[in-house]
């Protein structure tokens, strides 16, 4: 049976030592064996199984399993592709799970939405990962254009350009089958701001039972990337900030602009709604502090939310202080209460929340 007492996790740029200090508080008996921002391995005591439940998930980590060595000490595709499938922990992982699925990611050098940058694919993983299907041994992958939904995966992290490190993990939910735990989005040329890329992860990661025709309210609405990913997903949004949104909302007929501060809104404007989202620009407990009005009102009813919590101080993000949101979010009746920073998230991160976990849709 397949097993390494190495793990790794893979992050955001900068989220290195917020992943490293709740590594410590979720599972202490791990050891930090290497780091760079964006890719972090860890030592266990004693051997894991791929299957192993010891690999808790965590709030800062996109992505994690068993680390499988490296590949490296030479610039030359082929011969790096060659290091791969002669290693003998990734001829073990062929032998008792294949096909497999392989996922080829390059990890983030920089915070997502500096000078243009956001995670995904790119020319330089796309390439490495036909190389890596062309040499394959017979029988070891999956079909390449058919993505399977369960299994085993072989991970390649491209640390840098001749430094390629490996892993593996098994799917078990939909951000196991995102290479890397980033989904395949790209910023439409006429979206309003990077708010529609944060929202439409959260929406594939949250689950959510949102249909078109479901109303939300988007707290911090301006100027209207969130929205308009809602509105073209069928929705309906009443947006509430004083400042101005894109004429592109003003112009749609299923968008409402409450041009004022939450507080001053009369809770009657949010009774059609069911869901709702926030992201403004304030530390999370103002967040929270303007939110809790809004879904504790007897005339409001909102099943679930999506809000952005911003880390303006990394020590908002210690496990405590996130132990602590999550607790007073489920004290408002909100029973399945999860946090993630997204891909596309800057210093922040993501909190879903459903009146139970039983409202999620089913794994797809």
């Amino acid at each position: 049976m397949l097993t390494s007492q190495y793990l790794f996790a893979a992050c955001q740029a900068g989220a290195q030592n917020a992943l490293k200090q709740e590594v410590e508080f979720r599972a202490p008996e791990w050891r930090l064996s290497f780091s760079r921002p964006g890719f972090v391995t860890f030592k266990a005591p004693g051997p894991v199984s791929l299957a192993s439940e010891e690999i808790p998930r965590m709030t800062f980590a996109r992505t994690r399993g068993l680390s499988l060595g490296k590949a490296t000490g030479t610039d030359q595709l082929d011969e790096l592709v060659g290091q791969v499938w002669a290693s003998e922990q990734v001829q073990q992982l062929v032998a008792e799970h294949a096909p497999l699925a392989v996922h080829v990611w390059r990890r983030d050098e920089v915070v997502p939405g500096a000078d243009g940058f956001e995670p995904g694919r790119d020319e330089l993983s796309a390439m490495v990962r036909a190389a890596l299907c062309a040499a394959a041994p017979e029988g070891a992958l999956h079909n390449p254009q058919t993505p399977p939904s369960e299994g085993a995966v072989l991970d390649v992290a491209l640390v840098a350009p001749n430094e390629w490190w490996l892993g593996a993990h098994l799917m078990k939910s939909r951000v196991d089958r995102w290479p890397g735990g980033v989904p395949n989005l790209k910023l439409p040329e006429d979206a309003v701001s990077r708010a529609y890329l944060k929202i439409e992860e959260a929406l594939r990661w949250a689950a959510l039972p949102t249909h078109a025709g479901d109303v939300w309210v988007e707290i911090g609405c301006a100027p209207g990337g969130a929205s308009q990913a809602l509105l073209e997903r069928g929705m309906g949004v009443i947006g509430v900030d004083p400042a101005d949104v894109d004429p592109l909302l003003d112009e749609h007929p299923d968008f409402m602009h409450l041009k004022m501060r939450a507080g001053d809104v009369r809770r009657k404007e949010f009774e059609p709604a069911r869901w709702l989202a926030c992201d403004v620009n304030a530390a999370p407990q103002y967040t929270l502090d303007a939110v809790e009005p809004i879904v504790s009102h007897r005339e409001v009813s909102i099943r679930g939310m999506i809000l952005t919590l911003k880390l303006p101080d990394w020590s908002l993000a210690e496990p405590a202080a996130l132990d602590a949101i999550v607790k007073r979010v489920k004290g408002w009746g909100y029973k399945d209460v999860r946090l993630r920073q997204l891909a596309f998230n800057r210093r922040e991160l993501c909190l879903a929340a459903l009146r139970s976990r039983g409202q999620r849709r089913l794994r797809r």
